[in-house]
């Protein structure tokens, strides 16, 4: 079901003033971009994305003011159609009286801001990107380590919050545990981060849930951060083969984007925070362009080629 944004939303974030069709604000959003109807106000409405917000600046309204009175009538008439979601008018500018009634006739909401257009153009494609982002919500833990943000999944129990813990000891930051909320806000870009209610909170079992900022201070945690890798604790199995050279790049996909994913084997002895840093180093060295386990094969063939070649 795809995402929509009340216009009520759009003028309380940006305290837009209401200047007429006020039953408007219950109308939906549902795309991010937004248009600026200059070639409309020339009469040209061939192609007009009617389902956008539309803004409405100097250049716009200075055009409109040198038409016939007959052509600004028509004009605004055909601007406020039942696809349009609201407008909005920037820099505090009069608000034209052929818009007021062409609002109030079609229940279309006409908001005014006193920011330039530029910037409340920029401010509200942010918002509704923000919002209307794909989103989902998946079972696990999302720390900062390294500034990698590294997606810790696996079964109930098998020790997630507690690695985390150890990692917010060694100085990392917690962003979400239990429950992670991502959002796609661009292509192959995911940010995570904790719904409102359990952020910067971490449940250990045995001791309950403590609030690691108030435990570690501020810099243990952070709001939200980009996810690159995730990394999937499951219980030791011995007749399963586990990639020792680390050649065998797997990924996941979670919404539209395939995520490095690294699968980490849990067995008594093993301390998953350090694996969990080097991971996270590893992935940062191999997006500067070196592969320790790509390196280490080359020179094996090239030793073995060495030794035929001698054999020879």
């Amino acid at each position: 079901m795809p995402k929509k944004v009340k216009v009520s939303e759009l003028a309380n974030k940006f305290q837009m003033e209401i200047i007429s069709g006020e039953p408007g604000l219950k109308r939906t959003i549902e795309v991010a971009d937004l248009c600026r109807p200059g070639l409309e106000m020339a009469g040209y409405f061939e192609y007009h994305p009617e389902d956008r917000v539309q803004i409405l600046g100097k250049t716009e309204l200075a055009f409109f003011e040198r038409l016939p009175e007959a052509e600004r009538k028509d004009r605004m008439k055909r601007l406020c159609l039942d696809e349009t979601p609201c407008i909005v008018i920037t820099r505090g500018l009069d608000v034209p009286l052929e818009l007021v009634e062409a609002s109030d006739a079609n229940g279309i909401t006409v908001m005014r801001s006193n920011v330039n257009t530029t910037m409340l153009a920029g401010q509200i494609t942010d918002f509704l990107e923000h919002k209307l982002a794909p989103s989902t919500t998946i079972h696990g833990v999302l720390v900062d380590v390294y500034g990698i943000g590294m997606l810790i999944s696996g079964s109930s129990g098998i020790g997630k919050s507690e690695t985390a813990l150890e990692l917010v000891k060694r100085g990392h930051r917690l962003i979400a545990d239990d429950a992670v909320e991502i959002r796609q806000t661009a292509e192959n870009v995911l940010i995570g981060n904790a719904p409102e209610l359990i952020k910067h909170l971490l449940e250990i079992r045995g001791v309950g849930i403590i609030n690691v900022m108030t435990l570690f201070g501020a810099g243990a945690v952070r709001n939200n951060t980009k996810i690159n890798v995730v990394i999937k604790l499951e219980t030791w199995q011995q007749d399963k083969q586990y990639d020792r050279l680390g050649l065998d790049e797997e990924t996941t996909r979670i919404i539209e984007t395939d995520v490095p994913l690294v699968t980490i084997p849990v067995r008594p002895g093993r301390n998953l925070a350090v694996i969990i840093e080097v991971a996270a180093m590893n992935y940062r060295l191999k997006r500067m362009g070196f592969n320790a386990a790509l390196q280490f094969t080359n020179k094996l063939t090239e030793t073995i080629n060495e030794d035929l070649d001698d054999v020879e």
